[in-house]
């Protein structure tokens, strides 16, 4: 089979998704309810997030998004602390202490990336809203997705030596070069194809490690990606399902290292 059928497909494959607030971040004071200047670390460590915050207050945990308690120590105010994702935009913090919420946090980012809003709630006490400016990490696709990729022969069932040149184009867009190419943005509206069997590709992030891309022919979806690169951004595994033109179905997963 010509490797344009194969690459042509990629898909679904089950991860952690990333939370979407991992980066570097500084108070903004004159927005928020808390006066000293704080900073916030969020990085992603192991399938975990690592939050640090420093300053006049100060706090220091590892625990997944995945809406189970982890245990915190040295904190008098909580023992637990719970994690849920609510989009992918929005985190929500739970501080438990014996098992009961004490204090819940609703962790919102900017549709550009760059502003982190936190509203915590408490029985008893007023709303207060703290306001992040990002101040490093990854905000966008693009930091991540761009460079040139080679097939890891080692880890691909289907080995067909392919290479890819991911482009950012704009803010929150790609130039897309393999057997096939295109540009496209981030937004989940269809853009042309080249050199493809396929006519259309639609792309939407689901957060700054996972793109989904929908590719149709003929107004009809043809195929489902998902994209997804490494925490540390040296790989990334594209699997696909799909139907070839004879009708043919397949599912591959083929996985790429940075060059």
């Amino acid at each position: 089979m010509h490797k344009l059928a194969l690459f042509v497909l990629f898909a679904t494959i089950q991860v952690v998704a990333a939370d979407p607030r991992i980066g570097s971040w500084t108070l903004i004071s004159a927005q928020s309810s808390i006066d000293p200047p704080n900073k916030l670390s969020i990085t992603s460590q192991h399938g975990e997030v690592h939050v640090v915050i420093s300053g006049e207050r100060h706090l220091d945990f590892t625990a997944k998004v995945n809406g189970h308690d982890t245990s915190v120590k040295g904190n008098p105010a909580f023992d637990q602390i719970e994690l849920h994702r609510i989009d992918k935009h929005a985190v929500e913090v739970k501080e438990k202490k014996d098992g009961a919420v004490v204090v819940t946090i609703r962790d919102k980012l900017s549709k550009n990336g760059n502003e982190l809003t936190s509203t915590t709630l408490q029985k008893g006490h007023p709303d207060e809203t703290t306001v992040w400016k990002r101040s490093g990490g990854k905000k966008s696709p693009n930091d991540l997705f761009a460079g040139e990729w080679t097939e890891d022969l080692s880890k691909s069932r289907m080995a067909q030596g392919l290479t890819l040149k991911i482009e950012a184009e704009g803010n929150d867009g790609v130039r897309f070069s393999g057997d096939f190419s295109y540009s496209a943005r981030f937004d989940g509206k269809e853009y042309n194809l080249k050199n493809s069997r396929n006519d259309t590709v639609t792309l939407q992030l689901l957060d700054a490690h996972m793109v989904d891309a929908v590719y149709r022919r003929d107004n009809q979806i043809t195929q489902q990606d998902r994209w997804v690169v490494s925490p540390d951004g040296a790989q990334m595994t594209l699997t696909t399902t799909g139907t070839l033109e004879t009708g043919q179905h397949i599912k591959e997963t083929l996985v790429f290292r940075k060059q």
